[in-house]
């Protein structure tokens, strides 16, 4: 193999996977001399490539873990587990992995080819999920879109459906992606509207970029606040739950509203649109005990979701 490109990227293929490599089989395989193999070691440790090398009568090479994350590549069968698993985490809004998933699935779909988005969207339209039940799991493609048009920033077209049914046409300048982990929105100034509004995504559909760019404006306040202000006003209710921990101790997702409420206990104030059975769940899988002080229907469905777990 005499194209040095070509070659660096076969050697890199091969020393990803999780083995040592005798420098006379990398040597065999790409087929050039030992001499040239040592030559190309070099050149991927320049390039940022942790390729540890062994002493003996062979020699081998393996890539170990660096300081810094490089450049992987990766089969077509690779690619799509991947993908998949990125859309999986992605789409319902897992707690702790969903906005990293959106970040490495925009990624990773602007560069796969056209058959591997066919397979990927094949796979995942054959499979289904059990999650939480009610309905706001969301396309994994229109939060890549709406990702890769926030990092454009890129205007945004799409079709939305409001709280009360009613359907519209949007053009919009994204702004962020938020996820309360167990639902995604998207802040972003409607410019027909004139002003910043708050989109429920698993409401959107037939979204896509424009092409125009934009400079951002300046969100007046946190966007993670903006939308928890934004739900006060729809289907929510006021939740309050003290925890038997230091506030450090409770999940991340509660610690920005967590209150120090003596004696080694914790009251965590909020506002909800979740059913309360599935907020139950979220309490319990904190693995600390608390006490559910309001609303009742929230209590009620602890209460049965202790019971199940107790006859179980």
């Amino acid at each position: 193999m005499t194209d040095t490109p070509a070659r660096l990227l076969s050697l890199l293929s091969l020393l990803q996977t999780p083995r040592e490599w005798p420098g006379s089989e990398l040597a065999e395989r790409l087929r050039v001399s030992s001499r040239t193999i040592r030559r190309d070691i070099e050149r991927l440790r320049d390039l940022g490539y942790p390729v540890e090398s062994t002493l003996g009568s062979e020699g081998g090479y393996r890539l170990v873990a660096g300081a810094a994350m490089p450049p992987l590549l990766l089969d077509d069968e690779e690619a799509v587990a991947i993908a998949v698993g990125l859309r999986a985490g992605a789409g319902h809004a897992i707690e702790g992995v969903e906005e990293a998933s959106v970040r490495a699935l925009a990624k990773l779909e602007q560069v796969l080819p056209s058959r591997l988005r066919h397979r990927v969207s094949a796979l995942q339209s054959a499979t289904s999920a059990l999650t939480r039940g009610d309905g706001a799991t969301v396309d994994p493609h229109t939060l890549t879109t709406m990702a890769s048009a926030v990092a454009g920033p890129e205007r945004l077209r799409f079709a939305y459906r409001a709280r009360d049914g009613v359907r519209s046409r949007r053009l919009v300048e994204p702004y962020r992606l938020v996820s309360t982990g167990s639902r995604w929105y998207l802040v972003a100034f409607d410019l027909e509207r004139e002003d910043w509004r708050t989109f429920r995504v698993d409401r959107v559909a037939e979204a896509f970029a424009t092409g125009a760019r934009f400079a951002p404006r300046e969100l007046p306040m946190d966007p993670v606040a903006f939308v928890r202000r934004g739900l006060r006003g729809g289907e929510t209710y006021a939740v309050e739950v003290s925890f038997a921990a230091e506030p450090g101790a409770l999940p991340e997702w509660l610690r920005s509203m967590a209150l120090p409420g003596g004696d080694a206990r914790t009251l965590v104030r909020f506002d909800s649109g979740d059913a309360p059975e599935w907020l139950a769940a979220r309490l319990a899988l904190s693995g600390l005990p608390f006490t559910v002080h309001a609303p009742p229907a929230l209590a009620a469905a602890a209460r049965e979701l202790g019971a199940r777990l107790t006859a179980a």
